[in-house]
């Protein structure tokens, strides 16, 4: 049956896929995102009808929920702020409210599995909670309770992945221990696209699961055979609290550790199917559900093909500056500062282009690695996202794309790229980089970095790092410029050869 679904979340790492998946099935699909932008370069923009706010706004929310079917619960907080709780709460009433009045005929919320009379930690407490409210909305409503979730690019996958990766010998905390029943990404998509049609009696939280039970030491070790690696052995240890794992996870894998510590305080207890309701309700997938090791070889495969949907270091990052750049006369009663290099190249444009939008990643800065290095190790230390974030594609960027701990917050492509700091600052920060074709022949390289400050510590921040600037915005520029030159001469000579 055809419906109209509202999609919230629809930026996130099951948003982002489930919203194709519907649109394929027939659904008409709206969604409420804060920054519209971010939506500028997925394929399925123009499928859909995008509405523009907050879920804390009720006015936003019911113009939203107008004329919806179903709505999709799809978004949580990891726990970024000491208030993330009454927030959360406080969103799914304002949900719940708005779906009751407008007659919405189901809502879908992704919940966390947990286990019960156990105290929970605040992030799946949280999540418990939002069901209960969502579920007492008097709209019927599932709540598809799921634990660690399988596939490329997903959080779960990839601290499995780099836990196993890093270390010859894994000295661990004991939750290696805990039993774990992980799901693929594409049987939660399953249950999420079916649970639209269910009929409106039912009204209750369902556990789901892969076909596999194993210890999380065992994941690891799963994953290790599926990437061509030796096994492991596993050390479990009793003296790490979840917050010093937490600490441990953050500086030996990408994970940033305000997603790395609601996860390891969830992995405390056995993360297992209570009950196994849900298939009188929604069948599994006709081929079966995945198993664990399918599931992380698909993963594989998909990252070796370069066709990662979507993944966790696109989230946007709790705390970090979320506004776009104010204009230049804007900056009128801001204390601003700002570093900008300009550099002529012989190479065209699109060449110069090409190397910009490359940035960050495999490639990585084209300056003084070491000092980026530094940087990227002190913000991991004091619980920010790091330099190996990465990026999701090695040749394109698209608006919300993360880059290291850069975040894309507006791209010309071809001429213009603006880069927004996801680093631990004392403040905001921007780095923007540009390619224009020069009147004399060649091409202009334009380079921008901008600082607003926060108080006595920002200030004093900029100053303490301006006799680096010429180490890292000079030889920048410098090395940009003369990589986009080495690549039009290859280019060039390229096509001389096939000439002949």
């Amino acid at each position: 049956m055809l419906v109209r679904v509202l999609v919230t979340g629809a930026t996130g790492y099951i948003g982002g896929r489930l919203v194709p998946r519907l649109i394929e099935a027939g659904h008409e699909v709206r969604v409420l995102v804060r920054r519209p932008e971010r939506l500028r370069d997925v394929p399925w923009a123009a499928s859909v009808d995008v509405v523009e706010g907050d879920l804390g706004d009720r006015a936003a929310v019911d113009r939203a929920m107008a004329g919806i079917e179903v709505v999709y619960y799809l978004v949580h907080s990891m726990g970024g702020k000491d208030d993330f709780e009454s927030i959360e709460l406080s969103i799914a009433r304002n949900v719940a409210a708005s779906a009751r009045d407008h007659g919405v005929r189901r809502i879908v919320y992704l919940g966390g599995l947990h286990p019960e009379e156990t105290r929970l930690s605040r992030h799946l407490r949280s999540r418990m909670q939002v069901g209960e409210i969502l579920l007492a909305s008097g709209v019927p409503t599932i709540v598809l309770q799921a634990g660690v979730i399988i596939g490329s690019g997903s959080t779960s996958f990839e601290m499995i992945r780099h836990l196993t990766e890093v270390l010859p010998y894994m000295p661990a905390p004991r939750w290696v221990r805990s039993f774990i029943q992980p799901i693929a990404v594409r049987d939660v998509l399953h249950y999420l696209i079916r649970a639209a049609d269910v009929p409106p009696e039912v009204n209750r939280a369902f556990d789901i699961g892969g076909p596999d039970v194993y210890r999380y030491g065992q994941l690891m070790n799963g994953y290790a055979i599926e990437a061509g690696l030796p096994q492991r052995p596993i050390a479990a240890l009793p003296v790490l609290t979840p917050w010093l794992a937490g600490q441990w996870v953050n500086l030996v894998t990408p994970i940033p550790r305000r997603l790395a510590v609601p996860i390891i305080e969830s992995l405390q207890f056995d993360c297992v199917m209570r009950e196994h309701d849900i298939y009188e309700v929604i069948p599994p997938p006709a081929a079966g559900l995945l198993p664990y090791r399918t599931a992380v070889r698909l993963a594989l495969e998909r990252e070796r093909e370069g066709e990662v949907e979507t993944s966790w270091r696109n989230a946007e990052v709790e705390g970090a500056p979320s506004d776009p750049l104010p204009s230049d006369p804007d900056w009128a009663g801001h204390t601003v500062y700002v570093d900008e290099r300009e550099q002529h190249s012989t190479a065209p444009s699109t060449q110069l282009w090409r190397i910009i939008e490359g940035v960050g990643g495999e490639n990585g800065w084209y300056s003084f690695p070491l000092l980026w290095a530094i940087r990227g190790w002190a913000d991991k230390l004091t619980g920010g996202v790091g330099l190996r974030r990465g990026r999701r594609d090695a040749d394109m960027l698209h608006v919300g794309d993360a880059v290291d701990f850069w975040r894309v917050e507006a791209i010309d492509r071809g001429s213009f790229l603006r880069l927004r700091a996801e680093m631990r600052l004392p403040g905001r920060a921007w780095l923007e980089l540009g390619a224009t074709e020069d009147p004399g022949g060649g091409s202009r390289y334009r380079q921008r970095a901008v600082f607003f400050p926060k108080g006595l510590s920002g200030r004093l921040y900029w100053w303490a790092i301006v006799p680096f600037h010429d180490l890292i915005f000079s030889g920048m520029a410098n090395r940009i410029t003369a990589e986009a030159e080495a690549d039009a001469a290859a280019t060039a000579h390229e096509q001389e050869v096939t000439k002949w």
